[in-house]
């Protein structure tokens, strides 16, 4: 467990409230908490608790619903899901105006972590005088990994004010940033499903081409690992041109066209396998193209 602050020692602008406790919360919490901010409440709704209070005794926070919560943070992070973002945002909006009757709101930033949503799911929260961003981890998290947040890219839009703050966040968690216009968030999204979720789907139908040669989906995840890794390791070194190999870059014509005879069998597999062929084709160092461009269009 990570030493709880206490409140003679809490510097007020590094204090954090916390709503959600799912995957992303549960990386971002303990994260901030490392890098020196104060993790104050970890606000869930009432069958959500338990869980909660797992994610708040690492971080040494509390555990409450938005009935409870004391909101005295300087910053209000929702990591809930797309669809709930703006009914919280406007429960907790009633909350803070709730608890300004006791004194002034300690509340100034919020933040939202959906990559294709904009700070308008927000606006309960704005129309309080509180700066909004949305501020997206170009990360996946899914149920038994914990991936860390170091060099980690966050997409930012919103007020200039919340911003500011989350660049100074991700310096913090050893991560960069880079901001986005709100009419730049579908494309943002898109290329971020591509990077991830679609990657997978793709390793999934690697996974059913290689029953072709006989092989269990787990043997073909095992088996294609150490080349995926080497492929990506050179992607990130040598860019996409640099790490292209196999009978395309060569010029192949007979093989790429045993590959589409055999995958007859396999349709799915052989349209996937042909629009990755086209990418190919369009942007990627091929020799006898127009050949090839002609097999494919078949």
């Amino acid at each position: 467990m990570l030493r709880r602050v206490s409140r003679t020692e809490r510097n007020p602008k590094r204090t954090v409230a916390i709503v959600g406790c799912g995957r992303l919360a549960s990386s971002l919490a303990p994260a901030l908490a490392e890098a020196g901010y104060t993790i104050t409440e970890i606000i869930v709704r009432p069958q959500s608790r338990p869980r909660a209070r797992v994610l708040a005794k690492k971080v040494g926070a509390r555990a409450v619903t938005m009935q409870s919560a004391a909101l005295d943070a300087a910053l209000l992070w929702l990591s809930v899901p797309d669809r709930e973002i703006c009914n919280a945002a406007g429960a907790l909006a009633e909350r803070v105006a709730t608890l300004a009757n006791s004194g002034p709101p300690k509340i100034r930033f919020a933040f939202h972590s959906s990559g294709a949503l904009t700070i308008r799911e927000l606006e309960p929260l704005r129309q309080l005088g509180i700066a909004s961003a949305s501020v997206h981890p170009l990360m996946t998290f899914v149920a038994g990994a914990q991936p860390s947040l170091a060099g980690v890219p966050f997409a930012l839009e919103g007020d200039r004010p919340a911003t500011n703050l989350a660049r100074r966040i991700a310096r913090d968690l050893s991560s960069e940033s880079f901001l986005l216009s709100a009419q730049r968030k579908p494309a943002y999204h898109a290329w971020a499903t591509m990077t991830s979720p679609l990657f997978v789907a793709y390793l999934a139908t690697v996974e059913e081409a290689a029953r072709g040669a006989g092989l269990t989906r787990e043997s073909a995840r095992r088996m294609s690992f150490p080349i995926l890794r080497q492929t990506l390791t050179n992607y990130a070194a040598l860019g996409a041109a640099g790490s292209f190999s196999g009978p395309f870059i060569r010029g192949d014509v007979a093989t790429v066209a045993e590959h589409l005879a055999l995958l007859s069998k396999y349709p799915d597999v052989r349209e996937v396998y042909l629009a990755l062929a086209e990418a190919a084709l369009d942007r990627l160092p091929v020799k006898n193209r127009s050949q090839l461009r002609r097999l494919i269009k078949g």
